[in-house]
């Protein structure tokens, strides 16, 4: 009896030894608040690459870059289509869930019915009002 504690007890301070030592990885990516916090580079690419080309615009439309270090400022806040592009992004997630009954709407793997370009069709700010009617010979 006496050695099974002993070894329970070595084994249990040696778990709590590694922990204190071992340091989960950091995160790649900092300020996420709708992406998922585990996201791969790959993943990220892939979404920033969708929101470009389904707005028809570039990384500084949302992200502020700083030109002296030519570097992006990615968790700052202080533009606003960002913030808008996170309201779009929930409202993406609750259409997809409510009308299309898409249980995982969140995950970045996830076929959508509803995306960006449905409503942006590459343009920075969609369409709100009808075309002109065609003309007719009459």
């Amino acid at each position: 009896m006496k050695n099974s504690l002993r070894v329970v007890t070595v084994l249990t301070c040696t778990l709590l030894l590694f922990l204190a030592f071992v340091s989960p990885a950091p995160r790649l990516y900092k300020n996420l608040k709708i992406l998922p916090k585990d996201i791969t580079k790959h993943q990220m690419d892939s979404v920033m690459e969708h929101f470009t080309k389904s707005l028809g615009v570039k990384c500084t439309f949302c992200h502020v870059r700083n030109e002296a270090q030519g570097s992006f400022d990615f968790p700052n806040d202080s533009i606003e289509h960002k913030r808008i592009a996170r309201d779009m992004m929930r409202m993406q997630i609750a259409l997809n869930k409510k009308y299309f009954n898409i249980k995982n709407a969140k995950k970045i793997d996830t076929k959508l019915e509803v995306t960006c370009y449905t409503c942006h069709n590459g343009k920075a700010h969609p369409v709100t009002k009808l075309p002109p009617a065609p003309k007719t010979d009459e």
